[in-house]
Formats: C-alpha cells, sequence, structure tokens
C-alpha cells in the first residue's frame, strides 16, 4: 500500500548561502528553521500571485524542501536563476514525503521530521528513503486535511491566487516581520487594507457527494465560489466574501454549507 504522498517531491538546498538565498525569495522567514521544525512558505510572482507552496526543513546539512512533484523542476529552474554568485547548490531528490495524525507515531527512519507548522492539531510530515511505511494514504491525508481545512497544491490556481486567499495569513505561511522578498507589495497591501475578496474554505454538502468534476458554489442565482480538492460529501471552496453567511448555498443544486475550522479568527467570520 502506497504510505508516501505521490504528488509531493524533495529538492535540496546546499552550501553557505542557502538560508539567506531563500530568505529574500520566499513569504515566511527562512531564519526561523531550526531542527524538529518546519515552515510552510511559498514563491509568489513579482506581482504577489502564487507560484508554489512548499514545507522547508533543517537537515543539519541542507535545507531540505517538501514541494508539489509537478513544480519540482520550474522550482529548480526558476530558483536557479537568483543565484548569481551566491554559495547555494538546488537539486531533486529521490526522497519522499509522508504525513500521519497526532496519533500515529513518526516512524524511526525518518531523516527529518516537524509536526506541519500551520495548525497544532494538524499532525505531523516527515521525509523519508524508503517506501514510506508507517505514514497515512493519500487518502487518508486527503481526507483529514479537508476536515481541518487545510489547502494544498491543487487548491491553488499558478500566477492567480493570492497567499492571502489561500490562508496563508491565517496558517502560519508568511512573515510580517522579515525583509523584502518576491510579492511582497502587493501582499502586504492586501494584508494592512483588508482586500482580500475571497478565501478557501472548508466546505460540505448537506446530502449526495461531490462531483469528479468539482463544480461552480451559486448563491441565489449568483456565482460566487467554485469547489477544488474534494472527497464524498466535503471539499475546500474558494469563496467570495459577500457569500460566506449565505443560507442559499448550492452545488450541482445540493445544498453546501461552510464549515468553520478553528485556527479561522472569530472576527473574521
Amino acid at each position: 500500500m502506497n504510505q508516501h504522498l505521490s504528488h509531493r517531491a524533495v529538492l535540496s538546498f546546499t552550501g553557505a548561502d542557502r538560508t539567506s538565498f531563500l530568505q529574500g525569495l520566499i513569504t515566511n522567514d527562512a531564519l526561523n528553521l531550526a531542527p524538529a521544525t518546519s515552515v510552510w512558505s511559498a514563491l509568489l510572482t513579482p506581482q504577489g500571485r502564487w507560484l508554489s507552496e512548499f514545507f522547508l526543513y533543517d537537515a543539519s546539512d541542507c535545507i531540505l524542501m517538501d514541494c508539489a512533484a509537478e513544480h519540482a523542476d520550474m522550482l529548480v529552474k526558476r530558483l536557479s536563476r537568483f543565484r548569481l554568485r551566491a554559495d547555494v547548490q538546488i537539486e531533486k531528490t529521490d526522497l519522499r514525503v509522508i504525513t500521519g495524525a497526532e496519533s500515529r507515531p513518526v516512524p524511526p527512519d525518518t531523516i527529518t521530521h516537524a509536526p506541519d507548522p500551520r495548525y497544532d492539531g494538524a499532525g505531523w510530515r516527515a521525509i523519508v528513503t524508503g517506501t514510506g511505511e508507517g505514514g497515512e494514504t493519500p487518502e487518508e491525508f486527503l481526507e483529514r486535511r479537508l476536515t481541518l481545512g487545510l489547502p494544498d497544491v491543487m487548491d491553488f490556481e499558478s500566477e492567480q491566487t493570492l497567499a492571502l486567499e489561500a490562508d496563508m495569513d491565517l496558517l502560519n505561511g508568511v512573515s510580517w516581520k522579515k525583509g523584502c522578498y518576491m510579492g511582497q507589495e502587493l501582499t502586504a497591501r492586501t494584508h494592512y487594507r483588508g482586500l482580500a475578496k475571497r478565501r478557501l474554505l472548508p466546505v460540505v454538502l448537506s446530502d449526495g457527494t461531490f462531483s469528479d468534476e468539482g463544480g461552480i458554489i451559486i448563491a441565489g442565482e449568483r456565482e460566487v465560489g467554485d469547489i477544488r480538492s474534494r472527497s464524498g460529501n466535503r471539499a475546500l471552496a474558494m469563496l467570495r466574501r459577500d457569500a460566506w453567511s449565505s443560507p442559499e448555498l448550492t452545488c450541482n443544486g445540493q445544498p453546501l454549507s461552510v464549515v468553520w475550522p478553528a485556527w479561522f479568527p472569530p472576527e473574521m467570520r
């Protein structure tokens, strides 16, 4: 049974400048990296639009990046453009990513592992060399993260989604104290002016299940959002703020409602 996340890959960053190199490019603070911890962050376009999200780990002699497998080559190529004279080497590895709920013990043979930094109840992530024995299946991971309301790569739109639309500000994915990084200006303006008009939120159907094609969310006669990752009657949806409290949300004709995750501030609802 596959117990690693086949849609994730691992990049390695070596060289004396690896931390400072990443620090100038990503949304979060790479200086916070420490053993047994991880940092969730993203690479944005200069216009502040999402390119990829990833988890970073301090593996003593390198930084390991748990990223979307479909983005691995792009990240190596794009990040390498910024190397200039920095002492940093970026390589794809054969390592794999596994995950587990807090109640599941972390396998003893991991290269590195840490609690998922997005939310205290989000379980753990680990990087391993083998098949991933001891981790949860991708199906288990999907069900768990939909219940918690945590995004993955398929919930973003490349060069479209803003970091705050994907809740990266609420899930410890953006630092407001670090120096400049690519896309910082729009991200900060959206934050301080409260300009996020939509957000990624967990939703549930009161009856039936989501179709394989997802669907558009309707409030009355208006299109107010769309379904992203889903399983059974649970999904994550990008939903307009003015429709969050609507009593008449539907998807494919079925009643739908927002399920507020524990990490979402009540004053923002």
